[in-house]
């Protein structure tokens, strides 16, 4: 196992509350696999990224849990420990809104280059940023422009190209499709999961878009106001989801022989008071009285999916 995340708890500390964004959340990821983290605005995804990456922002803070990597828990390093040896070189993130991530008065090739310096790399820094651009299937020559020149697919796989300057071993990719048109999205998907095989890559694939999600992951954590309601391999969540937040997920994505798209009423609970019980009791159309009393229990299954729900 590469990567494995035990009961971590984020908790962002606010005028209104504690607001408890990822609460007790469990997770693991092998060599060369790629995992998505799905689920609505709030979930809790972009933040397991960030606290991965002991990035949280202000005012958050990682309250609990463990973050082990190759057995080693990466939470107990001081933080020059962690930047030197893990940031960037073992873990490294496409943030969302990378596209605008540049900074817009040099060009791409330095802050390449400013990334490798920093980082203590040695080498030809011109050869490594030739070979950084064909890797991501862009022409070297590119990496003399600056940023605005570039169109949003560009500057995404520009942006892809810097996150795997040093080699990490697993990328965490914070969706990185957004505002993408689809031709430009099959291509970033495509890229990933070509970058995988090349390299023996892991990646975090993390998504609001399951269709998307449905053609690059092997398994799958759904995700709900900080809680994992369902995970397992892909295969099994879009063809045979067990939870019933899972389900109208997968009924809410758009295709041709849909002729009515569901959506899910209601929306997230206030995490600063969650609900008690099931986090999803007041939206869940299956809802008993347990379920607005006792948070139920993950209950594994012989096809690999694992559930947390009072329905089993």
């Amino acid at each position: 196992m590469l990567l494995e995340v035990r009961n971590l708890k984020v908790y962002f500390y606010t005028k209104r509350g504690i607001v408890k964004a990822v609460d007790d959340v469990n997770l693991y990821l092998d060599k060369g696999e790629i995992i998505g983290l799905a689920g609505e605005s709030g979930s809790g995804k972009s933040t397991i990224g960030y606290a991965i990456m002991r990035l949280v922002p202000f005012p958050g803070k990682i309250e609990g849990g463990e973050i082990l990597f190759k057995g080693e828990n990466i939470l107990k390093l001081d933080e020059e420990t962690f930047r030197k040896n893990y940031r960037w070189k073992k873990i490294a993130m496409v943030f969302q809104g990378s596209m605008s991530g540049f900074t817009p008065v040099f060009k791409i090739r330095d802050q390449i280059i400013e990334v490798l310096r920093i980082h203590g790399w040695t080498g030809d820094y011109d050869k490594r940023v030739e070979e950084l651009f064909k890797m991501v299937n862009m022409d070297p020559q590119l990496a003399e422009k600056y940023p605005h020149e570039l169109s949003g697919g560009q500057k995404q796989r520009a942006f892809i190209a810097m996150a795997l300057a040093l080699n990490p071993e697993i990328l965490i990719a914070d969706e990185p499709t957004t505002a993408l048109d689809v031709m430009v999205q099959e291509h970033i998907l495509n890229l990933l999961k070509k970058l995988r095989e090349e390299l023996n890559l892991s990646i975090i694939f993390i998504t609001h878009d399951l269709a998307l999600l449905s053609e690059i992951s092997d398994r799958d954590y759904m995700l709900y106001a900080g809680k994992v309601m369902e995970s397992g391999p892909s295969e099994v969540i879009f063809k045979k989801p067990r939870h019933p937040y899972t389900s109208l997920l997968v009924e809410s994505i758009a295709t041709l022989n849909k002729d009515i798209i569901k959506g899910i009423p209601g929306s997230m609970p206030d995490l600063s008071n969650p609900p008690v019980g099931c986090r999803f009791n007041t939206r869940c159309p299956f809802a008993r009285d347990i379920c607005f009393k006792e948070e139920p229990k993950m209950k594994a299954f012989s096809d690999g999916d694992e559930v947390a729900c009072w329905l089993y």
